[in-house]
């Protein structure tokens, strides 16, 4: 959860509420719709070009970090941020929704409100199976929440305390009951700054484990537990020599990989969403691998001390992806990820009513030797995949195009799809493709390989709506030399948003965009020489 100076959102928060008030009659007249992000939204009101389809967001009102993400009797939870009372950040609850294949999704009732004296940030769920908690039954295993409590005047906290606390659900998940002697883990002395808890089985120890953050101090603080409530301490993870002094750390995930898929070689995994400092500027979720001994997590390949924010290895080189975190009780054990897709730089901005907030594609993560050091890999889940019916897919033989640009058939044209193809840049200083470009071509977001840095760009200076925060960065660029002079790519294209997937998911970029409906055309380019363009598929998915 990302902590804000309270005072002025008290005062931002009146404001807002003042400003939400003028859009509160057309907006009870939109009728909440069970599945959000899959559907027409033909009762919108405000922005509907820009209601996402293949990412979740709420009907309506602020949302931000995903929470509680679990897999439970054939349903994914999602639990996040949200805001009951309007579209902006305050009076912190956790929303709820379900799917059955992590993108059609079934917005629930709220499943916690903020309350006079506490607001409910972020945390985690986990399936007592065995019913170490002693809150379910043996035959009906309850499921646990672990959440930061923020304190208010009249808590018996001192305002604005962090503290973790519980709360369990005996009728899979549909309603919640906090435990009575919350809360079950806070520091002494008590800190405005301790949240986040994520909690995990650790089958080799046979305990929970958790953990959670110190967020302006960059300590992740580990914990252990035989049942839930009673926590100890193990140990903390920093790097001192991160120039971080002016951000948080956010939303700490540790995890177990396979390396290469070989049996013999587990890593650890540890996310840290990072506010600010990011690759791209802001919000960011960076991450290291390691060994974990029970009680320690350990790096290897940590740059030296004051390095630059590119020595490090992140989720994704876009703006817009925060708050990552892996879902519980996955099938197969796999390691599923789930994001926010904004940036605190200027997601209350965001020109989006009468909601703010979408999370990213659910992606699948691989640990893969790269450069002879271990890479996290983030493709699409395989549930993306089956959407992407032949029928509806337009595929290009292969062309060349010399300092040039060429727009692609009108059966490629669509606001809502999935582009693949392989750029072989050859003698061209640049090569690329536009998505959700403009009939006149001064509208588009441009994604293109510089052949003299060595660098995937997406650009979207020119995507449509960008003046709405002087923080809505531009360009966002990473390293990615090209392997037998291709780079092959796959582009998730929405109606506000643009994710791109690089070289089989060596490198991710998602971006925020906000074009008009009307901007649905392709196109191609090379700059100053020749470049190939195959393997071209576009799959319309509205």
């Amino acid at each position: 959860m990302h902590e804000l100076l309270y005072p002025f959102f008290l005062f931002q928060r009146s404001l807002a509420a003042w400003l939400f008030g003028a859009l509160a009659v057309s907006a009870a007249a939109c009728a909440a719709s069970p599945t959000p992000s899959a559907t027409a939204q033909a009762a919108d009101v405000g922005t509907p070009q820009w209601r996402s389809v293949l990412h979740y967001t709420p009907q309506r009102n602020w949302m931000n970090d995903p929470n509680g993400l679990v897999y439970y009797k054939g349903l994914y939870h999602l639990f996040y941020q949200y805001n009951p009372n309007g579209n902006f950040w305050g009076d912190m609850s956790w929303g709820h929704a379900t799917s059955r294949d992590l993108m059609h999704w079934h917005e629930q009732p709220v499943a916690m409100r903020a309350e006079e004296t506490e607001e409910i940030f972020s945390g985690s769920i986990v399936v007592d199976a065995h019913n170490t908690s002693g809150l379910g039954a043996a035959n009906s295993p309850p499921l646990v929440a672990l959440y930061t409590s923020m304190y208010k005047a009249g808590s018996g906290h001192e305002a604005g305390t962090q503290a973790q606390s519980l709360a369990y659900s005996t009728d899979d998940g549909k309603t919640w009951r906090q435990y009575s002697r919350n809360p079950v883990l806070t520091l002494d002395p008590e800190s405005k700054n301790f949240r986040d808890p994520k909690v995990s089985w650790y089958a080799q120890g046979g305990y929970w484990l958790m953990t959670t953050v110190v967020a302006d101090a960059h300590v992740v603080k580990i914990y252990r537990s035989n049942n839930l409530i009673d926590w100890t301490f193990l140990s903390d993870f920093s790097l001192p020599g991160v120039p971080h002094r002016e951000a948080l750390w956010e939303m700490p995930d540790l995890f177990p990989l396979l390396l290469d898929g070989d049996s013999r070689q587990q890593k650890w995994v540890m996310i840290l969403n990072v506010n600010p400092w990011s690759i791209a500027g802001g919000s960011g979720a960076m991450y290291f691998v390691g060994n974990f001994d029970g009680k320690t997590f350990t790096p290897e390949h940590v740059p030296t001390a004051g390095a630059d924010p590119a020595d490090y290895q992140w989720l994704d080189h876009g703006a817009d992806y925060y708050a990552a975190g892996t879902i519980t009780n996955a099938p197969g054990g796999d390691a599923i990820t789930l994001g926010w897709m904004s940036n605190w730089d200027y997601a209350q901005q965001v020109p989006t009513t009468p909601w703010k907030g979408a999370m990213a594609l659910p992606r699948l993560l691989a640990l893969k030797t790269v450069g002879g050091v271990p890479r996290l890999i983030s493709t699409p889940i395989e549930q993306y995949a089956r959407l992407l019916r032949e029928d509806k897919t337009t595929r290009v033989n292969t062309f060349s195009v010399s300092s040039a640009t060429q727009q692609l058939a009108v059966s490629t044209r669509g606001i809502v799809q999935n582009i693949a193809l392989t750029i072989s840049p050859h003698s061209a200083r640049r090569a690329g493709i536009i998505v959700r470009g403009s009939e006149n071509g001064e509208v588009g977001t441009r994604i293109f390989y510089d052949t003299t840095s060595r660098t995937l760009t997406l650009d979207r200076s020119k995507s449509g709506e960008t003046g709405f925060s002087n923080a809505f960065s531009k360009q966002h660029i990473v390293n990615l030399p090209l392997e037998n002079g291709k780079l092959p790519l796959t582009i998730v294209v929405d109606r506000n948003s643009v994710e791109v997937f690089a070289d089989h998911g060596r490198r991710v970029i998602t971006d925020l965009i906000f074009p008009a409906s009307t901007d649905n055309r392709i196109s191609v380019f090379a700059d100053d020489g020749e470049a190939t363009f195959s393997d071209i598929a576009v799959t319309n998915l509205l």
